[in-house]
């Protein structure tokens, strides 16, 4: 493939990869490591696999047919575009507010922000969200693209030093008395199912690389081929996958067996992150990484609201049907907007409700995110399975076999989840 058109192609999968690397990665990847050591390793490798052909539909879907799964979804019935509506809607005020937690976490850990405000403790949650809308509604998909290719580079580099400093330095040498944890009894469960759950993400936001393809495509004035943007999707969401097995080793080395846990308000949260960069890297990498820590932060939420906020707006789009209502839709990107503000205000409303219980918001997120994973998967398969769908562009034997292993996976750990509670 020859480089200009592999540059001119960039863009969604990076933007799926620093969407992937914030809660999933920085928060339950490193617990997973300061909790258990390496006994979850397995499954972040198994997520990461399994659920792979279902987000690599999302762009291939969009690349051989010119629009997004959530039009798929239409093609199946309006019964399955309502219930993809309510699944969004059931679970974007949590997603956001969980992401928008830790973000803003980092985002105060850097700059300080609640001594400046201290009658208002969501001061900045609220900043970070502010700043977030002001980008997409201003700047749009293009600033969005150019803002996480930045943030991208810095999260890798970063991330990939500290992993290599750590084995160099070896692992922190654990209390005499330690005894592992268990995995299998019911709080080790839980939070399997939600590191799970969001490793790399939600199976449901699979729709938004789909989206993210055709914006691309829209805003570059260049249709890539179907091989070119597969191979930029394996990019972003392979790099991801390495991503998430140093930041789990990071927890395990500097954390497990020591006695220490990581906290669960999102300020404490962010300072232990980066004194364990911070520890592996030397003193003097402190604000290098504390930047970087909240680069990954700040990429994830603004890919959420933007994603949650274009899917909301093809969705409605889609169930209007009425053309003259459809064009008044698309005017001024009212519904994008009103999306995002709608999604901003309930993620506030949340994050003010759970208050600092950071672990909790997140594992609701997460979980609720796992237990619809195998609808979404079985209906992303069909779409690129299905009479219709053009014969080059279906996956090969080996895709689908893995897709059928990846369903099978998911079915079982979300019936083994319930039948627990």
């Amino acid at each position: 493939m020859k480089l200009h058109h592999l540059l001119r192609t960039l863009g969604p999968g990076i933007l799926f990869a620093s969407t992937a690397i914030g809660v999933s990665h920085l928060v339950q990847s490193t617990r997973a490591g300061a909790d258990y050591g390496f006994a979850l390793l397995w499954a972040v490798v198994a997520a990461n696999v399994l659920k792979f052909p279902f987000f690599e539909f999302g762009s291939r879907y969009a690349s051989a047919t010119g629009e997004s799964l959530i039009d798929g979804y239409k093609r199946i019935g309006k019964g399955m575009l309502w219930l993809y509506l309510a699944v969004t809607i059931c679970s974007m005020f949590f997603v956001a507010a969980a992401v928008s937690a830790v973000g803003a976490g980092f985002f105060d850990h850097l700059f300080g922000l609640s001594d400046l405000w201290k009658g208002f403790p969501l001061y900045p949650v609220a900043l970070l969200i502010v700043l977030c809308l002001f980008i997409l509604i201003w700047g749009q998909y293009k600033m969005l693209d150019k803002t996480i290719k930045i943030v991208g580079t810095i999260m890798v580099v970063t991330t990939l030093l500290a992993f290599v400093l750590v084995l160099k330095n070896g692992r922190v040498e654990p209390m005499a008395d330690f005894q592992a944890p268990a995995v299998w009894n019911s709080a080790g469960i839980a939070f399997l199912i939600a590191l799970m759950g969001w490793m790399p993400t939600a199976v449901d936001l699979s729709t938004w690389n789909s989206l993210w393809t055709l914006e691309r495509i829209k805003s570059s004035g260049f249709k890539p081929s179907l091989r070119a943007t597969l191979f930029e999707f394996h990019i972003g969401y392979w790099l991801s996958a390495i991503l998430a097995v140093c930041f789990l080793t990071l927890g395990a080395y500097l954390v497990y067996g020591t006695g220490k846990e990581m906290p669960e308000a999102s300020a404490a949260f962010s300072k232990r992150v980066v004194e364990l960069y911070t520890a592996a890297m030397g003193g003097w990498s402190y604000y290098l990484i504390a930047t970087a820590a909240f680069s990954i932060m700040f990429g994830t939420v603004i890919g959420v609201l933007d994603g949650y906020a274009r899917a909301l707006e093809r969705t409605l789009w889609l169930l209007a049907d009425s053309p003259e209502l459809q064009n008044r839709m698309h005017k001024g990107r009212r519904v994008y907007v009103f999306g995002l503000l709608t999604i901003a205000l309930g993620a506030f409303g949340v994050i003010a409700y759970f208050g600092n219980q950071l672990k909790a918001l997140v594992d609701v997120a997460t979980t609720l995110s796992f237990l619809i994973a195998p609808l979404v998967a079985v209906v992303n398969l069909w779409l690129v399975t299905r009479p219709g769908f053009p014969e080059e562009a279906r996956p090969g034997l080996a895709m689908r076999l893995l897709s059928y292993a990846g369903i099978a996976f998911l079915t079982g750990f979300s019936l083994f989840y319930l039948w627990n509670l």
